[in-house]
C-alpha cells in the first residue's frame, strides 16, 4: 500500500472531499477534529479522512468501479491503488455516517447501517465484512481523485495521502462521530475561509478551499475533479517567517526552492521572507544581503551576494546608494574583507553603493559602462571593464565566470559560479515575472539571443538580483524564451490586423492580460519588440505609426 516514492515511515491516508449545493452554492462537508494531547492537529477543520487500513483490500471483492491496477495506474503506484478508494469512503461512513454505496442505501438501512460504525471505529469489523453482510458496493465509480499531499519533513507524524471529490450521497444524512469529529459543518468554500469563523485550517485544507471557492455549483467543481490528470504529489515545507515564528511554504510560493535547499531535513529554521540587512547563507561560499529598497520594480529589494571563504569576499551587486546598506555587507563579510566589487549593470537599484562600498573598503570596482545613459547610475566608473569569458578567482574553489548578457541593458553581466553551478543574474532574469525592456539600452533581440546562450551552461541554480533562490534554471529560461516570443506573435498580430498603429493605440490589445496599472512599463517593452520586429522586416515605422510589412 505504499505510494511510490513515498519516504520510508511515512503512513498512507486518503481524504474525501464530499460537495453538495446549498442555500449560497457549493458546500463542501468539514469536521472539527477532536482536542487531543499529542495530535499536532487537535481543533483542526478538516475533510473525512484518515490512514489507510491492512483490511481495506479485503474489500476489492466488493468494489463498484475500478479494478485494482486500474486504480493503482491512475494514482501512479504499482499496487494497492484500490485500497485508497476504500480508506476514502471507509473514512467517509465512520467519521460522518455517509456511505457511498450501491446500491445506495436509504431509510431504515441507512439508519441500520449506524450500528456498524462503532463496529468498524474499535476495530472489530472490518468494512469488507459490512459490504458482504448488508450485500452492498463500495461506490468507487463515484469518486474523482482531487490531489495529493505529503506532509512536510520534520514533522513526528507524517501523511501521503490521496484526496478524492465525490457528490455527497442523497437521502443520507451525516452525523459525528464524537470520536475523531465533534463538530460536522456544511460550508461554502467562502464561508470556511472567512476570517471571522476563525477555523483552524491545514494548509492543504485552505488550498482546497481556495480551489473550490472557483466553482458556484457542486456539479461544476466535480466536473473538474474528473477531468484531472497527472496529479503531482504536492509537499509544503517548514520555515520561519521574518519574526522568526513557524509558517508553511508551498511549492507555488518563490520561497520554496530556496527554503528545501537550505532545510532538506524540516527544521524549520530556513526563512521564508527576504528581510532587509539579513545575511542568509546560500552556500558554503556564497551570502545573500538585500537591500533596504523595496518598491514596484525592486520588489523585496536588490540583493547583493557576497562569494568567497570567510577571509577574502567578492561583492556582487552592492545595490542604491544606501550606507546602512553598506554597512550590512562589510557586517556579514567580517571578520574578512570585501576585496573586489562586481556590479551585473548600471540601473540605479543595482550600482551606486559601489562608490559607498569602495569607499568604505578600498576595494576595485568591476563592471561595464551603459551605451545609452537613460535610466542609469552616470556616475559609475569602474577600475576595470570586465570581458566575456573573464574568470575571477574569489577563493579557493570559487570561480567567477563573467557573461555579457545584454539585453535589459547593453552592459549587463551575469557571473557563474563554476564550482556550484549557480548563476548570479541581476535582471536579467527576475523571480516570478519579467524584465522590462526598454530601448534604446533595453534590446530584444539581444535579450533573446542571451537567453538561448545561457540554455547551453551547466546550471542548477539561479541567484537572481531580486527574490529567492530559482531551481531548475533551464526550465526558468525555456519559460521565458516562449513569453517572450509569445509576446511577440501578439505584437505581429495585433498590427498585421490593424494595418497600421501607434505604440498607445497598440498597447491594449497586446497587453489586454496585464493590468492598466502595468501599462506605462509594458509600453517599453512593447516598443522593443517593435524594434527586434523591424531589424528583421516585417515591420516599419513612419512619424510614430508603426506598418505590418508581413
Amino acid at each position: 500500500m505504499s505510494g511510490e516514492g513515498a519516504p520510508p515511515g511515512v503512513r498512507q491516508a486518503a481524504s474525501l472531499l464530499l460537495l453538495r449545493d446549498g442555500d449560497a452554492g457549493l458546500e463542501v462537508l468539514m469536521l472539527r477534529r477532536a482536542q487531543r494531547a499529542g495530535d499536532p492537529w487537535s481543533g483542526a477543520a478538516v475533510f473525512p479522512g484518515g490512514a489507510l487500513d491492512l483490511r481495506d483490500r479485503e474489500a476489492h471483492a466488493h468494489v463498484r468501479g475500478p479494478s485494482d491496477e486500474e486504480a493503482s495506474r491512475r494514482l501512479g503506484v504499482a499496487a494497492g491503488g484500490l485500497d485508497y478508494f476504500v480508506a476514502a469512503l471507509r473514512e467517509s461512513f465512520e467519521e460522518v455516517g455517509l456511505l457511498l454505496a450501491a446500491p445506495q442505501p436509504l431509510g431504515a438501512q441507512a439508519a441500520a447501517l449506524q450500528a456498524w460504525r462503532t463496529r468498524l471505529q474499535s476495530g472489530a469489523a472490518s468494512i469488507a465484512e459490512l459490504c458482504a453482510a448488508e450485500q452492498l458496493q463500495l461506490d468507487a465509480a463515484s469518486l474523482a481523485y482531487y490531489s495529493h499531499w505529503l506532509t512536510p519533513p520534520g514533522v513526528r507524524r507524517r501523511f501521503d495521502t490521496r484526496f478524492f471529490a465525490a457528490l455527497a450521497p442523497a437521502g443520507q444524512q451525516a452525523v459525528a462521530d464524537y470520536g475523531e469529529a465533534v463538530e460536522l459543518m456544511w460550508l461554502t468554500p467562502r464561508a470556511a475561509l472567512d476570517p471571522a469563523r476563525a477555523l483552524e485550517l491545514l494548509p492543504v485544507t485552505r488550498r482546497t478551499l481556495q480551489e473550490l471557492a472557483r466553482f458556484a455549483r457542486a456539479g461544476d467543481a466535480f466536473g473538474e475533479a474528473r477531468l484531472r490528470s497527472d496529479i503531482a504529489r504536492t509537499m509544503p515545507r517548514r520555515a520561519a517567517s521574518a519574526r522568526g515564528t513557524p509558517r508553511v511554504v508551498l511549492p507555488d510560493e518563490l520561497a520554496y526552492a530556496e527554503v528545501a535547499r537550505l532545510d532538506p531535513e524540516g527544521r524549520g529554521d530556513a526563512c521564508a521572507d527576504l528581510v532587509a540587512g539579513r545575511a542568509v547563507r546560500l552556500a558554503a561560499s556564497v551570502l545573500r544581503v538585500t537591500a533596504p529598497n523595496p518598491g514596484p520594480m525592486t520588489g523585496p529589494g536588490t540583493n547583493s551576494y557576497l562569494v568567497g571563504d570567510g577571509r577574502a569576499w567578492t561583492a556582487i551587486d552592492p545595490g542604491p546608494a544606501s550606507p546602512e546598506h553598506v554597512q550590512a555587507l562589510i557586517a556579514a563579510a567580517a571578520p574578512g574583507r570585501i576585496e573586489r566589487i562586481l556590479v551585473t549593470h548600471t540601473h540605479r537599484d543595482h550600482s551606486p553603493g559601489a562608490r559607498l562600498l569602495a569607499q568604505a573598503t578600498g576595494a576595485p570596482v568591476y563592471g561595464r559602462r551603459a551605451a545609452h545613459p537613460q535610466w542609469q547610475d552616470e556616475d559609475f566608473q569602474p577600475e576595470r571593464e570586465l570581458a566575456e569569458g573573464e574568470r575571477i578567482a574569489a577563493a579557493s574553489g570559487a570561480t567567477l565566470r563573467v557573461l555579457h548578457t545584454p539585453g535589459h541593458a547593453s552592459n549587463h553581466l551575469c557571473y557563474l559560479l563554476e564550482e556550484d553551478r549557480l548563476l548570479f543574474t541581476g535582471d536579467h532574469v527576475m523571480q516570478g515575472s519579467t524584465v522590462v525592456i526598454n530601448p534604446p539600452d533595453g534590446d530584444m533581440a539581444a535579450y533573446l539571443r542571451a537567453l538561448e546562450r545561457l540554455l547551453e551552461l551547466d546550471l542548477e541554480w539561479l541567484a537572481p538580483g531580486h527574490g529567492f533562490l530559482v531551481a531548475r534554471p533551464h526550465d526558468v529560461l525555456r519559460a521565458l524564451i516562449a513569453h517572450r516570443l509569445r509576446r511577440e506573435a501578439k505584437t505581429a498580430g495585433a498590427l498585421e490586423h490593424a494595418g497600421s498603429a501607434t505604440l498607445d493605440e497598440l498597447l491594449p490589445r497586446v497587453y489586454d492580460d496585464a493590468p492598466p496599472a502595468l501599462h506605462g512599463l509594458a509600453r517599453r517593452s512593447l516598443h522593443a519588440h517593435l524594434i527586434k520586429l523591424a531589424g528583421e522586416g516585417r515591420v516599419r515605422e513612419e512619424a510614430g505609426r508603426w506598418r505590418w510589412r508581413g
